[in-house]
């Protein structure tokens, strides 16, 4: 639920439920957190600020912006387990609060501005839903939702997520391998590339409709074959211990966290396995600016701005400015697929 007030609050701004309710214990912690809250009670620093400072890692209430929450999926996504704690699945940083997560998006189906998602998605609908699968694929067709879901079990894994406008966020998403799904509807030899569309429905969406939408509609998005079978590219249908908020991407988008966050296309609708590689949204509108892979590369200047450092969200007083990570810090995973190519050519 939103509350709408007459002077529009920062989301950075504002304190998450989760954070209000453990407040005793947050401040009870140490002498740094002491310190911390004596900063917030001259009113220095903001509550969420002040929570990322200090790792808090609680969890977020179940306030989805959705018209409906099909109790078959509710159920999935809380039967989760979770990824295992070693290895590149789970980053130690800090969550970013839940209300700064759903609440600062980039979704221009919904709107240019980054609080339209949220005030404007109040009565998507998810269910129900299909998904096409189409292309060079032996097993081509229209699934509903479940089906799609049905035999994966989902886990959850925390990944960074870095925006191309150089912000970014540290989310617990939940879902399952890409590859998996890949390996269901088996591609033939002839498979080279996935693409991928969103919805297309200006009524619910009225991002679609506006005059002033420089995007082409359906936004669409792709990978090369090994990117889609990587096994740190995901197909989410949840975050934050519930499923995905309708401004997050509901009900089922990509993530992949090695690149920038436009390429994790949101409540995809169709998945087409293809020889020739697709043509994607912002590639189409501004090729000079958005490249096909859109790898998280420091090294590589937008044309209106530098890559080299990130805001991490919450901020408050002061922007939290960090070093930006050659594949936003998956080098280690990622770096051989693309050995041998030229990351300013192929960027």
């Amino acid at each position: 639920m939103l509350i709408k007030t007459k002077k529009e609050i920062p989301a950075s701004e504002i304190t998450p439920a989760y954070v209000y309710k453990n407040r005793r214990e947050f401040l009870m912690g140490s002498a740094n957190i002491a310190l911390g809250a004596g900063a917030l009670g001259a009113g220095l620093i903001s509550p969420t600020a002040l929570a990322q400072a200090d790792g808090l890692r609680a969890r977020a209430p179940a306030e989805i912006n959705l018209a409906a929450k099909p109790d078959w999926l509710v159920d999935k996504v809380s039967s989760r387990s979770d990824a295992p704690a070693n290895g590149p699945y789970n980053t130690e940083e800090a969550l970013t609060p839940f209300q700064d997560a759903t609440n600062y998006n980039n979704f221009f189906e919904f709107g240019n501005g980054k609080g339209d998602p949220a005030n404007r998605a109040q009565d998507f609908k998810i269910d129900p839903w299909s998904v096409e699968i189409a292309g060079e694929v032996n097993k081509p067709g229209n699934y509903n939702l479940e089906d799609i879901l049905q035999p994966h079990a989902l886990e959850e894994r925390v990944y960074r997520m870095r925006c191309v406008e150089a912000f970014s966020m540290v989310i617990p998403w939940i879902g399952f391998p890409l590859a998996d799904l890949i390996n269901r509807f088996e591609p033939n030899a002839n498979a080279r590339f996935i693409e991928f569309e969103t919805l297309y429905d200006p009524e619910q969406m009225p991002g679609q409709a506006a005059r002033t939408s420089s995007l082409g509609w359906p936004y669409r998005e792709g990978l090369r074959m090994d990117e889609a079978m990587h096994p740190l590219t995901i197909l989410a249908v949840g975050m934050y211990d519930d499923i995905l908020p309708a401004q997050n991407g509901a009900p089922l988008r990509l993530v992949v966290p090695w690149k920038y966050g436009y390429k994790s296309i949101k409540s995809i609708v169709r998945i087409n396995f293809r020889q020739d590689m697709p043509n994607t949204a912002w590639n189409d509108y501004a090729s000079n600016e958005y490249g096909f892979y859109s790898n998280v590369n420091p090294q590589i200047s937008h044309p209106r701005w530098s890559q080299a450092t990130e805001r991490r969200l919450p901020s408050g007083l002061f922007d939290r400015r960090i070093p930006t990570q050659l594949f936003n810090g998956y080098a280690e995973e990622v770096a051989h697929l693309y050995e041998g190519m030229d990351l300013r050519t192929y960027f």
